[in-house]
Formats: C-alpha cells, sequence, structure tokens
C-alpha cells in the first residue's frame, strides 16, 4: 500500500538539482521553440489582409464558387434538369501549358440555397459531384449521399431543392416524375429572404510529390467544373432578374483570363455555369492546428525519457513492489506537472502570436484545448514511467535510454515529417508507445474532403483514446515485469 512517507521518501530521493535542471529545461524549450514558431510565421499582403470564411461555429472554411441566384422567401423551391458536367485539369510549370480534360472527384455543380453570399454563412446544396454521384450537403461539415452514377444528355438527372422556413429538402429524379427524397435539413436561424440558385465549383487536383525516404509532399494544380442545366423553375421567388456573381475570388488564373473564365451563360433556355473553389470544411493545409505550436515537444520527450530511464536504473533488488510502484509515481506526477505548465502556456499564448499575425489558426473549443493539453502531459508521464520501467528491468541505464527512445522518441520525430513513406509512419503509430501521442490531433478527417491525411501533415491513424491504450498497455506490462524481476 502506498502511504504518504513512502511518496515523500521517494520524491526526496528523486528530486536531485541535476533532474529537476532537466526538467525545467523541458519546460522551456517547449515554450521557446512554440514562440519561435510563432514570431515566425507572419501573413504581409499589399493593403489589408483578406479574412478567411468562417462558419458560424467560427471554423475556417472553404467557400468559393460560381453562383447564379435570385431571392427566394420563406416557401419556395428550385427544380432543374442537368444534362452535362465536364471539367479541366491544368499542370503547374514545367506543364503549365498542358491542360486535360476531366472532373476531380468532389468537383460539384447543382442548386443551392444559402443565406446571402456573403463567405462563410448557411447553406444547403443538392448537387451533382465529379465521381460521387448525387449528393446534398449542409454548413460545410455536412454530406448525404444520393445515388451513384454520372449524369449525360441521354441520362440527365433533375434535381429538386424546396424550402419550407428553416427546414430545407433535397430531391433527385430520373425523368422529372417520380422524385426521391436525398436528405432534409435544418438551417437555425435562416432569415426570411435568402438566395436561391445554381452552382458550380472545383477543388484543386491534389497530388503526391516522394520526397525523403519514400515520403509525400501534397501538389495542388487548378480545376474548373461546368455545368449544363435546363428546364429551371423557381417557385417561390422574388420576380427580379438573376444576378451571376462569384463567392470569394475567382478569374485570376492564366486559364479563367484566356480560356474559359468562370462565369454563367443563358442561351435558348439552357444555362452553364463554370467554377473553381470548394464549398466545404478547410484541411490543416489552409489553417494551421494548435498542435503546431508544439515543435519542442519531441525535445521534451527525448529529455523526460533519458532522465526517467537512467532514475529506473538506479533501483537495484530486492525492491519492494510497493517502492517500484511510489518511484513510478513520483516520476510520473514530476513529468506529468512539468508537461502540463510546458504545452499549458505555450498553446494558448502561440495561438494569440499566430492570430494576431493574421496565421489562420482553426479554432478549436475550450473542452477540446483542455484535452489536449491535460492529454499530452498524460502521454509524457505515461512515457516517463515507461522508460522508468525499462531501466528498472534492464538494469543498465545506456541500454534502458536506447530502448525508450527507440520505441517512443524516434517513431514520434520520424513520423513528423515527410521522410518515410506514409504508410510505414502509420503502422509505426500503430503499434508503438508513440501512438499516445494521438491525443493531440486536433484536425479532422472529412470524407467529401480529398486532403493527404498521413502522420506529417497531422493525422494520426488511431483515434485519441486508442493510441492512449496503446501507450498504457505498454506501460502497464513493462512496469509489471521490472516488479517481478526486482
Amino acid at each position: 500500500m502506498l502511504t504518504r512517507e513512502l511518496l515523500h521518501r521517494e520524491w526526496t530521493a528523486f528530486r536531485r538539482p541535476g533532474r529537476l535542471i532537466a526538467l525545467t529545461t523541458a519546460v522551456l524549450t517547449v515554450i521557446a521553440a512554440g514562440l519561435l514558431y510563432a514570431f515566425g510565421n507572419q501573413v504581409s499582403c499589399d493593403g489589408p489582409c483578406p479574412r478567411d470564411p468562417t462558419a458560424a461555429d467560427g471554423s475556417i472554411v472553404g467557400d468559393q464558387f460560381w453562383l447564379l441566384h435570385r431571392e427566394l422567401g420563406r416557401e419556395g423551391a428550385i427544380t432543374v434538369r442537368m444534362t452535362s458536367m465536364t471539367g479541366t485539369i491544368t499542370y503547374p510549370p514545367p506543364d503549365h501549358d498542358q491542360i486535360v480534360s476531366g472532373l476531380v472527384p468532389w468537383a460539384k455543380a447543382g442548386v443551392i440555397i444559402k443565406d446571402g453570399v456573403r463567405q462563410g454563412s448557411s447553406y444547403a446544396a443538392l448537387m451533382m459531384t465529379g465521381g460521387h454521384g448525387v449528393r446534398m450537403q449542409h454548413d460545410y461539415r455536412h454530406d448525404i449521399a444520393g445515388s451513384a452514377g454520372g449524369l449525360s444528355p441521354r441520362s440527365p438527372r433533375w434535381l429538386r431543392l424546396a424550402r419550407s422556413g428553416e427546414t430545407i429538402t433535397g430531391s433527385e429524379s430520373a425523368d422529372g416524375l417520380r422524385w426521391h427524397t436525398v436528405g432534409t435539413v435544418k438551417l437555425t436561424g435562416l432569415p426570411e429572404t435568402v438566395q436561391v440558385g445554381l452552382f458550380a465549383t472545383s477543388p484543386g487536383d491534389l497530388t503526391l510529390r516522394r520526397v525523403g525516404l519514400g515520403g509525400a509532399v501534397e501538389e495542388s494544380r487548378f480545376t474548373q467544373a461546368t455545368g449544363v442545366f435546363d428546364h429551371v423553375t423557381v417557385e417561390g421567388a422574388s420576380a427580379a432578374a438573376w444576378r451571376s456573381e462569384a463567392v470569394g475570388e475567382m478569374n485570376h488564373t492564366d486559364w479563367e483570363k484566356y480560356h474559359n473564365a468562370s462565369g454563367a451563360v443563358e442561351k435558348n433556355g439552357v444555362i452553364t455555369v463554370s467554377g473553381s473553389g470548394d464549398i466545404g470544411p478547410s484541411g490543416s493545409e489552409v489553417a494551421i492546428t494548435v498542435e503546431k505550436t508544439l515543435p519542442g515537444l519531441v525535445i521534451m520527450l527525448i529529455i523526460v525519457v533519458v532522465l526517467a530511464a537512467r532514475f529506473g536504473a538506479r533501483a537495484h533488488p530486492p525492491v519492494s513492489r510497493q517502492a517500484l510502484t511510489a518511484r513510478a509515481v513520483v516520476v510520473g506526477t514530476a513529468t506529468f506537472v512539468t508537461g502540463l505548465a510546458a504545452v499549458g502556456v505555450v498553446l494558448p499564448v502561440g495561438v494569440a502570436i499566430l492570430s494576431g499575425n493574421g496565421v489562420p489558426v482553426q479554432p478549436v473549443s475550450p473542452l477540446t484545448g483542455v484535452r489536449v493539453v491535460v492529454g499530452i502531459a498524460a502521454v509524457l508521464a505515461l512515457c516517463a514511467v515507461l522508460s522508468y520501467g525499462l531501466g528498472a528491468l534492464l538494469r543498465r541505464g545506456w541500454a534502458a535510454v536506447l530502448l525508450a527512445l527507440t520505441l517512443v522518441a524516434v517513431p514520434y520525430a520520424v513520423t513528423a515529417f515527410p521522410l518515410l513513406p506514409d504508410a510505414v509512419s502509420q503502422w509505426l503509430l500503430r503499434l508503438t508507445p508513440a501512438a499516445g501521442f494521438a491525443v493531440q490531433q486536433t484536425a479532422v478527417e472529412y470524407p467529401q474532403v480529398v486532403a493527404h491525411y498521413a502522420p506529417s501533415t497531422g493525422y494520426f491513424p488511431l483515434p485519441g483514446w486508442a493510441g492512449f491504450a496503446v501507450l498504457c498497455a505498454y506501460t502497464l506490462t513493462v512496469v509489471w515485469q521490472a516488479a517481478k524481476r526486482l
């Protein structure tokens, strides 16, 4: 049984000046590295910098498309027949003159109801996509699947979006007679008058370029989507003429300037809408996630691992299980407090500095912020206890340090950069104790967004709780074996 006297005795043995200096150095390193990263990132513009679109919840989103629209009241609907959807992909230098026809999988064209034309405002849209059939999406994060397949003049798709107060219903049909409901959503706070119309957009074509020992970095090519509509009817709309405009910046690329400008054209009852961009969540390539303010964490991890492993190697048998447990508690608690101080300071301060420098930072809720700070401190504490257990088990400081670094610090460090193939990095973060650092991830993986979802871009292969469980399993196993041996 652990007693206060036993814990006090082990804490007194642990708090040597050298160890306290090492822990203090670890805290200062994390804070200094985070502040250097924050101060070193700035955004400068000729004049006021444009703000990234933000949704109602404060999250940074993508909201760029071409819109042909008119006003719609509390009750009404838009119905169209879509007969064609085409696209183009342009290649960057040295192949900038190469243009190929085709659609990226999440190119979108269809009908939309939106709270004005301000970027980030609430919306619901029913659309054809480049590779995922009919979809209904709303408020950037939500996606509902309709029927699969494409379309052609011989096999068109009818799309209908109906409004009743704050409720939006999307329906599709193959012949305009028999309708199937794709989804019904509620847009809370939708005003009396909204905009209804036709839209087109197309996100960049993501490709991966190999670097390092098989790692990958992402490159994006400009794309454009074009939708062709006829049989356009609107119920409940104002008598004003259609208005055609870009939501977000458009027509700045050479392709749009000299070949095919984004926009909307009506001829003989047929409307053609072309656009580029995206409507949906923004990934970590657009807005920095809060955990990016922790570049010094790996240095702190190395310090903690070395300190704990050497301290564990000083345990000589016989040692009671109570004494071994007390030492593990002391090591873990000291590391937890150290991690809490370091991350708890640098995270909010670094985010504030980045925001002040005009750098877009994806906001997180207070609960998520606490989860990241406490979670990282807990993971560091477990890594320290694991290293202590290895030292006690092996009874050789250099061997315990080497093994602990190999199991924990090396996998965490090498997967943070695009050095190894993504698959190798993902398996390292599934099978080693470094899986525990998944608790720091705040970036969200969305199936309707094509992105480089890899450890080097901040995406762990396991959810936070599962990675933490892997680390706990390693720690319990090692400490149990050490207790049996001593």
